[in-house]
C-alpha cells in the first residue's frame, strides 16, 4: 500500500501547472492565457483565475497521488494516461464546449486539440518524477 507524499504533490502540481503555462506562451504566444480566461468568465478578476489555475493542478496533482497505485501501466506512463484522460474528459468535452470553442476546442482552432495535449503532457512531467517514482510504501503488520 502506497501513501500520499503531500509535499510532493503540491509541488508537482505547481511545477506541472508551470511547464503547463510555459507550454502555452510558447505555442500561443499567450502567458496566463487560462488564468485570464478563469477570471474573466467568472468575474472574480485575474488574482482569482491565477489561483484558480494553479489550485486546479495541485488538485489534480493530489488526486493523481492518491490514485497513481490503482492505475494500469508503468510508472512513467500512468501521469500520461491520467492527464490524458482527465484532458478529454474535463477539458474536451465538458470545459471548452461550455466555454464556446466546441468540442476539444475545435471552433476555436484546428490546433487546439493538439495545444491542449502537449500542454498537459508537460504537466505530467514533474508527476512522474515527484510523484509515480517517489511515493513510499506502507506496510501494515
Amino acid at each position: 500500500m502506497k501513501t500520499i507524499n503531500w509535499k510532493n504533490a503540491i509541488i508537482a502540481g505547481i511545477l506541472g501547472t508551470i511547464l503547463f503555462d510555459i507550454v502555452g506562451l510558447l505555442l500561443t504566444g499567450n502567458w496566463w492565457d487560462i488564468p485570464v480566461l478563469l477570471g474573466a468568465k467568472t468575474g472574480l478578476g485575474f488574482a482569482y483565475g491565477i489561483g484558480g489555475h494553479y489550485g486546479n493542478g495541485i488538485l489534480l496533482a493530489i488526486l493523481f497521488a492518491g490514485l497513481e497505485p490503482s492505475l494500469w501501466g508503468p510508472k512513467w506512463l500512468r501521469p500520461i494516461i491520467f492527464v490524458t484522460a482527465e484532458m478529454v474528459a474535463l477539458v474536451w468535452l465538458f470545459m471548452l464546449p461550455l466555454l464556446g470553442a466546441g468540442v476539444a476546442g475545435l471552433d476555436a482552432s484546428p490546433m487546439m486539440p493538439l495545444i491542449t495535449f502537449l500542454r498537459h503532457i508537460a504537466y505530467a512531467i514533474p508527476l512522474i518524477f515527484l510523484i509515480s517514482y517517489n511515493q513510499k510504501d506502507i506496510t501494515s503488520k
